[in-house]
């Protein structure tokens, strides 16, 4: 499936179940594993594990492929594989806590100068 028509799914779903905060990240250039990390917050257990099952639901109607699913247990952070997409939903806390926003959002060897500066001040 092209990667366009995905992401506008994957989004489309988010919002059918009322995702908060959906970010998208084009990480084309700091990996090869995958092309996007789609990044939501649900209020609640119950309301992460609705998110990610109507993202499986959508994809999988609009002929696309599943690879895996983590997390649904708990519901505090569940992660959709699809391959060029990867799907995080996420409790707020859980997601302010782990900033995947970040960690996708720089560079490499901005963060490493990132992580130098902060190692720095610690010392200080």
């Amino acid at each position: 499936m092209e990667l366009r028509k995905l992401q506008k799914i994957v989004v489309d779903a988010l919002e059918d179940i009322k995702a908060q905060d959906i970010e998208v990240i084009n990480v084309t250039k700091l990996t090869s594993l995958f092309d996007r990390v789609i990044i939501a917050s649900g209020s609640s257990n119950r309301q992460t594990r609705a998110l990610a099952n109507n993202v499986q639901e959508k994809v999988k109607e609009a002929g696309g492929e599943i690879l895996s699913t983590e997390g649904e247990e708990s519901g505090e952070w569940v992660l959709v594989d699809l391959g060029d997409i990867v799907v995080h939903l996420m409790q707020p806390a859980v997601r302010e806590y782990y900033n995947l926003e970040e960690l996708w959002s720089t560079t490499p060897a901005r963060r490493g100068k990132l992580i130098a500066a902060n190692e720095a001040a610690a010392r200080e």
